[in-house]
């Protein structure tokens, strides 16, 4: 029964490519915005029922855009080709649960953050004598993680210890956890928050091990040479936390207690 409801919400957000959510007049008609997502982020970024682009980051999106009086396209791109399509301009902004990092910051910018989070490990009830990371290390456990995401990296850290099983998508590992072909997958707090608090089964034989283990600040993705579009992404978004709306949204998607709405500074 896990494995089905699971691979339900895998399909839910099967990735649609330049899938377009094009938006009538919500500014000048010549600030015209190319903005890619990676629909498979449920409750961050999705496609629900309809077909159509919904989430927390997408809301977000169009309260930015219209705030700063932007019209925009939004377009759903594999999260593979997300950086690569925003420097070959190809996009001018990319929103999608990115991670302000410094390594990233050689090649891009950052509007400031608007999500703090970090990634939290869900482990197998099963798996006995387990309390922290460092149990996990002496058991020389296999933990699961989606490639090439921070929570992958996070894990590399431990990789003398653990064994590391790599998967295209978070649900996989989710899936492969039912299936006891690992004993535990680190993933975004809020993306674990969500199967765990959706799937009954996974309530019942898996729990999170301790709390969030990292913190790490989500921003709008850019060229680091589109200086004014970044000076007005900024306004618009402090505005939005400074309002409230930012928060509003996080209770609507019911993001859970390991994500929080950072402050913008004065």
């Amino acid at each position: 029964m896990l494995k089905k409801n699971i691979f339900k919400i895998i399909l839910s957000v099967v990735c649609v490519f330049s899938l377009s959510c094009g938006q009538g007049s919500l500014g000048s008609k010549n600030s015209n915005l190319v903005i890619a997502i990676d629909a498979t982020f449920i409750p961050m970024s999705f496609l629900n029922d309809e077909g159509k682009l919904d989430g927390f980051e997408v809301d977000l999106i169009r309260a930015v855009a219209k705030n700063a009086g932007f019209n925009f396209e939004l377009v759903n791109v594999e999260w593979g080709g997300l950086f690569g399509g925003l420097i070959t301009k190809k996009f001018d902004l990319v929103i999608s649960s990115i991670t302000i990092l410094e390594e990233r910051k050689k090649r891009m910018a950052f509007s400031i953050p608007y999500l703090q989070s970090g990634v939290a490990i869900l482990v197998r009830k099963d798996v006995k004598n387990i309390d922290d990371l460092e149990d996990l290390v002496e058991m020389k456990a296999t933990v699961g993680a989606q490639i090439n995401t921070t929570s992958h990296h996070f894990l590399q850290k431990y990789q003398e210890g653990i064994t590391i099983k790599t998967y295209e998508k978070y649900g996989h590992a989710i899936i492969d956890l039912a299936n006891k072909g690992n004993d535990g997958v680190v993933g975004d707090s809020v993306q674990a928050n969500y199967y765990f608090n959706e799937n009954k089964e996974l309530t019942q034989n898996a729990r999170f091990l301790g709390s969030r283990m990292t913190s790490e600040n989500y921003g709008i993705a850019l060229r680091k040479e589109d200086l004014e579009l970044k000076q007005k992404i900024d306004v618009s978004l402090a505005e939005l936390l400074k309002n409230g709306v930012v928060q509003k949204l996080h209770d609507k998607w019911n993001l859970g207690e390991f994500a929080a709405i950072p402050q913008p500074k004065n």
